[in-house]
């Protein structure tokens, strides 16, 4: 049975809650579509986060990722929405995303979320 795209970010237990680290994807092969005039945009994603209670499982991220191919966003809306999505499902103590979009009319675009989760007690 073929892997198919989705949206579901599957989580699970941070094997070492009380210590601050960083995880970080590199997401090289990004697509999703220009909402207006349907042709595909390309970017490169990086994932910078310290877990708080939960880590996201890596094919679930593999398959939210390529459930954009087809979808038409900004760069900015896109960015902010998987950002906003992996808050939710990750609760991190801190998170940046940055996508850096190939050139399209000769313009390069970086976008860059931030997210400062909950201080620790």
């Amino acid at each position: 049975m073929p892997t198919l795209p989705s949206k579901e970010l599957v989580a699970f237990p941070n094997p070492e809650p009380r210590r601050d680290y960083v995880v970080t994807f590199d997401v090289p092969e990004f697509t999703c579509l220009c909402p207006l005039t349907g042709q595909p945009d390309f970017a490169q994603f990086r994932v910078d986060y310290t877990p708080d209670a939960k880590i996201v499982e890596l094919k679930s991220l593999k398959l939210y990722f390529w459930s954009y191919r087809d979808e038409r966003a900004f760069h900015e809306a896109v960015t902010n929405r998987i950002a906003d999505d992996l808050v939710a499902a990750l609760a991190p103590r801190w998170l940046r995303i940055e996508a850096k979009w190939n050139v399209r009319g000769g313009i390069g675009t970086t976008v860059t979320v931030e997210h400062q989760g909950a201080k620790r007690r």
